[in-house]
């Protein structure tokens, strides 16, 4: 497979997947999956679009997350990653892959949902790359649950906290740092415009980062500071296996849902948080790209 400049059919670029019916307590880990994300690590090749750039990408150990933070160090960004400490094995695996690329690589571990941690996590990135000008929001909660009444007000809450209040706090925490041209990408979902019934808290988080931005990036604006959003369709990573969807359901995991007739995986995602951290993207503002294998949205 060459990189992802080449030339092909789009319903051919990645594998159709079709994985067997799996679990792994959460949060698991990427590295045990079947089959293991890719996330461009064979792949992706750089060209010196975010040379310089210093970048903080939460969820950075694996899936969307890590796809990013290997592309963002392929072009030319020192990046600090942050993840749960449970997942450390594959958060080594992508600082591996950003200092081979010969970047700073960081990973700061600890729970987005505790208070205090995100603008800890944001003082240690400005910290450790003596500055931040680009703000990655990529981690994530997700469950599966069938029924509205099985659904605990806990669970609920702690989804937002994970997907949304994290992600409210460390923008805030971080503008001060951040300089005109800098850049802040959070990550919605095709579920915020056609929620899935048996994901009702995941689904409300994102519709609600998506407004969330929109806001943001009209007030922020102001301050030379460009916000956007990226909204993947479904996409292959350890959030899936890890009672994210209905474990019955994975051999036709995306399939029967995208268009394009399969699922993504995190590689191709990746490019788009590229483009919205670089200057190609300068009048891009309160967007939402979707990254979705043909999925209609608004």
């Amino acid at each position: 497979m060459s990189d992802q400049y080449r030339f092909i059919d789009p319903r051919h670029a990645y594998p159709v997947i079709s994985p067997p019916v799996q679990q792994q307590p959460e949060p698991g880990l990427q590295s045990q999956a079947d089959p293991v994300p890719d996330l461009g690590e064979e792949t992706y090749r750089g060209t010196g679009r975010l040379a310089g750039r210093k970048a903080l990408i939460t969820g950075g150990d694996s899936g969307i997350g890590g796809a990013v933070a290997i592309a963002y160090a392929r072009e030319g960004a020192d990046v600090v990653i942050s993840y749960l400490r449970e997942e450390q094995s594959d958060a080594d695996h992508v600082l591996e892959h950003i200092r081979a690329a010969g970047r700073i690589g960081v990973g700061v571990p600890g729970d987005l949902s505790e208070r205090g941690f995100p603008a800890e996590l944001v003082a240690r990135a400005v910290e450790e790359l003596g500055g931040l000008d680009a703000v990655v929001n990529v981690a994530g909660r997700q469950l599966w649950v069938p029924d509205i009444a099985d659904l605990s007000e806990e669970q609920f809450e702690a989804t937002f906290r994970t997907n949304v209040f994290a992600a409210f706090a460390i923008v805030k925490a971080a503008v001060p740092h951040l300089a005109p041209g800098s850049t802040i990408i959070n990550t919605a979902s095709a579920e915020a415009y056609s929620p899935a019934p048996d994901r009702l808290d995941y689904a409300a988080t994102k519709g609600a980062i998506n407004n969330l931005s929109k806001g943001m990036a009209q007030q922020l604006i102001e301050r030379g500071i460009r916000v956007n959003v990226v909204a993947p369709g479904p996409t292959w990573s350890v959030l899936q296996v890890t009672q994210g969807v209905d474990p019955e359901s994975l051999p036709e995991f995306g399939s029967s849902e995208a268009p394009i007739g399969r699922a993504g995986q995190p590689a191709e995602i990746a490019p788009a948080y590229v483009y919205l951290a670089s200057g190609e993207s300068s009048f891009t503002v309160g967007a939402t790209l979707s990254v979705n294998g043909g999925m209609i949205t608004p």
